[in-house]
C-alpha cells in the first residue's frame, strides 16, 4: 500500500560541531528533518541498538570522528545489513580516499569546505537512492487499487484519494492527462475499487480503430452486415456488461460515432450493426484523452452534449515532470515488474540523471528507459553506461570520483578531449535533443517535424538513424 509523504529524515555523524551546525542548517532550509551525533560514544550507542538501520533515509558520516574510522563505521553498517545511502564528508580530496569510501559502499563523497547547494543536492539524491532500494526490497509490494498509482507527491496522493471517493459512484468519469502518464492505470484503479471489479474491464483505443469499423467494435455487428462479417460479434459494450468500459483517446472519436455513443448512454443499451433490435447494457463508462475536449467543443469537432455526459468527474493525471519525487518509486515498481526475477540495484550515479530528466514521454518513456537499462546493463547493476543517450545527457552532479569543486561540463563532454573534438560532441548532443523536441512537439509524425525544422524529409529521416531515434515512439 502507498504510503502517506513523510519528512525526509537524516542524520549527520560528525565530530565537528561547527560542520554539523552548517550541515544541519543547511539540510534543515531544504526541509530535511536533521540530527546530529558528535561524540564517538553516541555513534557507538547508535550502532549498537542499530537505530540507523531503521530510521533514516541517509546519513552523513565523516570520514574521522575522533577516534573512530569513519570508514569503519561505514563498514559496520553494511555488514548490519543497513543499505541507507551514505554519503562521505572528507577533507582529503585524493583519489584513495575517494576510492575507499565508493567501494566501502559509500553513495557519494564531499570534500570540505562544503557548498551548502551541493551538499543538499547529494543529500536529496541519496535520500531518493535510498527510497528505491527499500522498495526494491520490500517483499509486500502489493496489487491494492490505489497502489497502482505510483507515488507520494502531493499530486498523486491526492489522484489516489479521488480515485477512492470516487470509485463507489455509478457516474461516468473523464481521466485527463499527456500521453504515457497513466491514464489506464487511474482506469483500472477505479475498476479494481469499484463494486464492478469482479465483472470485465474492457479498455478500447477510439484512436485506433478505423472509421468504419468503430461502430461495430462498440456496439457489435450480425452476421452478414457487411462483406467480411462472416460471424456475428457482440461489441465491447455489451462483453463489459456489469464492469467498466474505458473509451480511451476519446478524443479522436469521429464526430458521427459520437452521436450513436451518446444515444447508447443515454438509453443504456446498444444496437448492433445490422440488427432490428437493442439490447440492454449496465456498464460505467470511464472516458480517457489527452486532447483539451472543452477547446474541441469550441472548435466543433466534440459534441458538447457527449462531453458534459462523460465529464461528470474530472480526474486529471500529472505529466511526470510535475511530480519529480515519485520517480524513485516509479522505477522500483518497474523494475520489479520487467526484472524476471533477477536481484537488481541502481548505481548512484544513475539516479541523478534520471531525477534530472523532464521525461517529454511520461511513465511510458520511464519504463522504455528502464527496459533498455536492462538490456544493456552488465551484471546486475544499472549505471550511467546503461541508460539511454538523452538521459544520460542530463547528468549535472560531478561524477563520483573528482571531488565535490562545482562542474558545469558542455553536455557529454570528457577529460582529455581536445577543442575541436568536445565542439563536435556538443553539436552532436545538441542536434539529438533537437531532433527530440521535433518530435515530441509534432507528436512522431516525420513530415511535421523536418517541416517545423525546415530540413527535407528524406534528411531528417537520415539524421533520425544516425542517432538511433524511433519516431514511432512519440506517437500518441
Amino acid at each position: 500500500m502507498q504510503m502517506e509523504p513523510r519528512t525526509p529524515r537524516v542524520i549527520i555523524v560528525d565530530d565537528d560541531v561547527a560542520v554539523g551546525r552548517t550541515v544541519m542548517r543547511a539540510l534543515a532550509s531544504r526541509g530535511f528533518e536533521v540530527e546530529h551525533v558528535a561524540t564517538p560514544e553516541a555513534i557507538e550507542d547508535l550502532l549498537a541498538r542499530r537505530v540507523l538501520t531503521e530510521d533514516w533515509d541517509a546519513i552523513v558520516l565523516d570520514i574521522s570522528i575522533g577516534e573512530l574510522n569513519g570508514l569503519d563505521v561505514l563498514a559496520r553498517l553494511r555488514s548490519a545489513g543497513n543499505r541507507t545511502a551514505v554519503v562521505m564528508l572528507t577533507g582529503d580530496d585524493t583519489a584513495t580516499t575517494a576510492t575507499a569510501a565508493l567501494r566501502g559502499g559509500a553513495f557519494h563523497y564531499l570534500t570540505k569546505p562544503l557548498q551548502p547547494r551541493l551538499l543538499c543536492d547529494t543529500v536529496d539524491l541519496a535520500v531518493r537512492h535510498t527510497a528505491v532500494h527499500r522498495d526494491l526490497a520490500r517483499p509486500d509490494r502489493d496489487e491494492e487499487p490505489a497502489g497502482l498509482l505510483v507515488g507520494n507527491s502531493a499530486a498523486m496522493t491526492e489522484l489516489r484519494r479521488m480515485v477512492v471517493s470516487v470509485a463507489d459512484a455509478n457516474v461516468s468519469v473523464l481521466i485527463v492527462g499527456e500521453s504515457g502518464t497513466g491514464k489506464e492505470v487511474v482506469a483500472r484503479a477505479l475498476h479494481q475499487a469499484s463494486p464492478r471489479a469482479r465483472k470485465a474491464f474492457v479498455p478500447l483505443n477510439c484512436g485506433a480503430i478505423p472509421e468504419g469499423l468503430i461502430d461495430s467494435e462498440l456496439f457489435g455487428h450480425t452476421r452478414g452486415a457487411f462483406t467480411g462479417a462472416t460471424s456475428a460479434r457482440p461489441g465491447v459494450f455489451v462483453e463489459a456488461d456489469g464492469g467498466t468500459r474505458v473509451l480511451d483517446e476519446i478524443g479522436d472519436m469521429p464526430r458521427p460515432v459520437q452521436a450513436r455513443l451518446l444515444r447508447a448512454l443515454q438509453e443504456r443499451e446498444v444496437r448492433a450493426v445490422g440488427s432490428d433490435g437493442a439490447r440492454s447494457v449496465d456498464v460505467r463508462v470511464i472516458a480517457a484523452t489527452n486532447v483539451d475536449l472543452a477547446r474541441a467543443v469550441q472548435d466543433g469537432r466534440f459534441r458538447a452534449d457527449l462531453y458534459f455526459r462523460l465529464n461528470v468527474v474530472n480526474l486529471r493525471v500529472p505529466p511526470l515532470r510535475e511530480r519529480p519525487e515519485d520517480v524513485p518509486a516509479l522505477i522500483a515498481t518497474l523494475l520489479t515488474r520487467h526484472a524476471a526475477d533477477r536481484s537488481l540495484s541502481l548505481h548512484a550515479e544513475a539516479l541523478e540523471p534520471m531525477m534530472a530528466y523532464g521525461w517529454p514521454g511520461n511513465v511510458r518513456e520511464l519504463e522504455n528507459a528502464l527496459q533498455h537499462a536492462l538490456t544493456m546493463m552488465r551484471g546486475t547493476v544499472i549505471d550511467l553506461s546503461s541508460l539511454p543517450a538523452a538521459v544520460n545527457a542530463t547528468r549535472r552532479l560531478p561524477r563520483l570520483g573528482i571531488g565535490s569543486a562545482p562542474v558545469q561540463p558542455i553536455d557529454g563532454e570528457e577529460e582529455g578531449l581536445s577543442l575541436t573534438q568536445a565542439k563536435r560532441r556538443a553539436a552532436a548532443e545538441f542536434e539529438r535533443n533537437y531532433l527530440l523536441k521535433m518530435l515530441e512537439q509534432s507528436k512522431g509524425s516525420v513530415s511535421a517535424a523536418a517541416r517545423t525544422a525546415s530540413i527535407d524529409r528524406a534528411n531528417f529521416r537520415r539524421l533520425l538513424q544516425r542517432h538511433n531515434i524511433d519516431p514511432a515512439k512519440f506517437k500518441e
